[in-house]
């Protein structure tokens, strides 16, 4: 029997019964549709959870053999803090890079925890572990570190004063006109910075300083120098530590050059010389001084006394005549004034003699 609208109103009970059972299997099926959707959801997430801890873990184990081979292979890197540096920036510097060194970025934890695995192999690493704290990273290179650093500084960028930033350095701003209409007086002097209206906009009159290193950059601060167009700071990598072969020295000793070192030595060896000389103890430094003072000593000891030696007898022969000294000076200023002019001629000479011997070689030897 088919349930239509009259033969519901003859026979109601069978064709209630009817829509209940067919109400019934439709519900069912879809059930049955929503429960197979949300378990191939499910094993889709399985399957996309289990495939990106595998791929994860192969990441990971890919770093940690990246770090290692970085650390084998350079023995010299520096550790550079990357704040405020972003992702363009850190492009432009790579490329900048490229063919001078390899820079590593990562988690703190991931290259600490690296560096502690290969320990053993190289314990001198152990030195870095200290220095890995906040935002860092490192620049590993076979080059000179000094030139290295100089490339770094060449990709530092400027940046505008944001509030809420710790500032790096101090800005001041100089007397100047801002170029600003009057109406934004109230302004100046909410920061205390004392102006004057000339020609129909604003002029500072005195030097201000209006952020201090190490503070934070308030929002009016930030505001003032981005409508005046002044961008303070400039943010590039860093360098904090540098490490070489095993050592690690701040990154000032890297300004040091060989006419500082040279400098430095030569102080070194005439403070040696003067305390030996003080103490009368012979070293290389002091020995030429302390010969020399007691040759001194032995020529007074001798034209005092009738002690004599062969180097003390024309220093007492003056002294018994000064005009033979008189006579000596006067010989010897026309040959030291002749010399200069025989070392000129000497090396023209010697030139000739050497082509003449070339020439005798090139020709005569196969005759």
């Amino acid at each position: 029997m088919v349930c239509t609208q009259a033969s519901a109103l003859k026979h109601p009970l069978p064709c209630y019964l009817f829509f209940s059972v067919f109400s019934l299997f439709l519900l069912f099926g879809i059930f049955i549709i929503v429960a197979l959707t949300f378990l191939i959801l499910i094993l889709l997430l399985l399957s996309a959870a289990i495939m990106g801890k595998g791929d994860r873990t192969a990441w990971k184990a890919n770093y940690f053999t990246r770090i290692i081979s970085l650390f084998d292979d350079y023995p010299k890197c520096l550790l550079v803090g990357v704040d405020n540096v972003g992702s363009k920036q850190m492009q432009e510097i790579r490329q900048a890079m490229r063919g001078h060194g390899e820079i590593l970025m990562g988690k703190n934890t991931m290259i600490r925890k690296a560096i502690r695995g290969h320990l053993q192999k190289n314990p001198l690493l152990e030195k870095l572990l200290p220095y890995i704290v906040g935002n860092v990273g490192f620049v590993f290179t076979t080059e000179d570190l000094s030139e290295i650093r100089k490339k770094l500084l060449e990709n530092k960028r400027g940046a505008p004063a944001k509030a809420g930033a710790l500032a790096p350095l101090d800005v001041k701003l100089p007397p100047q006109n801002t170029g600003m209409g009057p109406e934004k007086t109230s302004f100046f002097q909410a920061l205390q910075i004392p102006t004057k209206i000339s020609r129909g906009t604003i002029e500072i009159l005195n030097e201000v300083h209006i952020i201090k290193l190490g503070e934070k950059v308030g929002a009016s601060e930030a505001a003032l120098l981005n409508m005046l167009n002044i961008q303070p700071f400039s943010y590039g990598l860093a360098v904090q530590q540098v490490y070489d072969t095993g050592a690690i020295y701040s990154p000032d000793v890297l300004d040091i050059t060989m006419d500082d070192l040279r400098a430095r030595f030569m102080n070194g060896v005439r403070n040696i010389a003067a305390v030996s000389l003080g103490i009368s103890y012979p070293t290389k430094a002091s020995i030429p001084h302390i010969i020399a003072n007691a040759f001194k000593r032995l020529l007074s000891v001798s034209a005092e006394t009738d002690v004599t030696f062969k180097e003390a007898e024309k220093l007492k022969e003056y002294l018994a005549d000064p005009s033979k000294f008189a006579s000596a000076v006067a010989a010897a200023a026309p040959a030291a004034a002749a010399a200069p002019a025989a070392a000129k001629e000497e090396p023209a000479k010697k030139v000739e003699e050497k082509e003449e011997s070339d020439d005798d070689m090139g020709f005569g030897l196969f005759d």
